[in-house]
């Protein structure tokens, strides 16, 4: 009976989140989207200040982080990254030039993911100014994350299928310290990646990458 409640609740919260979502990815309150894995980077190495430089692709269980995917060009707007053209089938992230990757930053109790922008690191200039592209391994129909750093500026985020053609961009901001969810219309999975861009004054970090819902549906419906 518990588990039958267990189903019935959730189902009944997808149906509500179903039903609001009339854009092909909507932003929706992360607690309703039942995601099994979370990626803290925690347990990367890191540090104060301008933190530990990740010059290569940086590989998670069930998730890739890079700049960008292949086919996709690079230029700046300041100190941003600015992320265009048509990501390559298959998708592929890859990294940017050297210094101009990806870090982890420690902040207080737990380490955060940033992209390092084209000033380079170890420039402070550079820190959460540059773009992040997350890969997963299996096709995902909701994700969630935390933006940590936001100042009052705006970033936007693009969903890409696995043929490298873009599902939908968001526009998030102002920019606060906050969790984001987000749920493709109609439960398609089909968000094999997606990149972030931003153009906030101090830059921003990702922390707490959730996903993999439908393991939890599977596993609502199994048992």
């Amino acid at each position: 009976m518990r588990q039958l409640a267990a189903l019935l609740f959730g189902t009944s919260l997808l149906a509500t989140a179903s039903a609001a979502c009339e854009a092909p990815i909507c932003v929706v309150d992360a607690d309703t989207l039942f995601l099994a894995r979370t990626i803290t980077f925690d347990d990367q190495p890191s540090s104060f200040g301008v933190g530990r430089q990740v010059e290569d692709v940086l590989i998670q269980p069930g998730v890739s982080f890079g700049e960008r995917f292949a086919g996709q060009s690079l230029t700046r707007e300041g100190n941003y990254d600015r992320v265009g053209g048509t990501a390559l089938a298959p998708l592929t992230v890859i990294p940017g030039a050297p210094g101009q990757t990806l870090g982890i930053l420690r902040l207080m109790a737990t380490s955060v993911l940033h992209g390092h922008g084209p000033e380079g690191f170890p420039k402070r200039e550079a820190t959460g100014e540059g773009a992040i592209a997350a890969l997963f391994e299996n096709d995902q129909s909701a994700i969630a994350f935390d933006i940590r750093g936001g100042e009052q500026g705006e970033a936007t985020v693009t969903f890409l299928r696995r043929d490298g053609h873009p599902i939908h961009s968001l526009r998030l901001g102002p920019l606060a310290e906050a969790t984001y969810g987000f749920k493709r219309r109609d439960d398609i999975s089909d968000i094999a990646g997606l990149v972030i861009e931003n153009a906030d004054p101090e830059g921003i970090a990702l922390d707490n990458l959730r996903f993999d819902r439908n393991a939890v549906l599977s596993l609502l419906l199994t048992d």
